[in-house]
């Protein structure tokens, strides 16, 4: 469980295309095989730590002929944002995605200082 020490919290929240293939026969729609797409994320300002992310699926259009195998996930999360990645495999085809994402951590509040003790 991670513990907030601030006395603010903040949420940030958003909505990415992660791609569309079926226009243009791209590699999630027409490919095989192990395969990955991820967006960059950047946060409406920064975290004091490393927040809590989730992320969902808020679209998926697939192919109804195949199986349907998807990861979603937020990886590389930093203070600024995070790594948005949808992964597939085998014959799954999927023309489009978006994903919804929520951010929960510690922000600084009016109160903070930021003290330079120079160097």
């Amino acid at each position: 469980m991670k513990k907030l020490y601030s006395s603010v919290t903040g949420v940030d929240q958003g909505s990415i295309q992660l791609f569309s293939d079926f226009e243009d026969e791209g590699e999630m729609w027409s490919g095989t095989g192990e395969r990955e797409r991820w967006m960059p994320v950047e946060f409406s300002e920064p975290f004091k730590g490393i927040p809590s992310v989730f992320i969902t699926l808020e679209l998926l259009d697939l192919h109804s002929g195949a199986n349907h195998r998807t990861v979603t996930v937020a990886e590389n999360i930093s203070e600024t944002g995070f790594d948005a990645i949808l992964r597939t495999w085998g014959d799954t085809r999927i023309a489009r995605a978006r994903a919804a994402w929520i951010a929960i951590g510690e922000v600084k509040g009016d109160e903070d200082w930021d003290i330079d003790y120079g160097s």
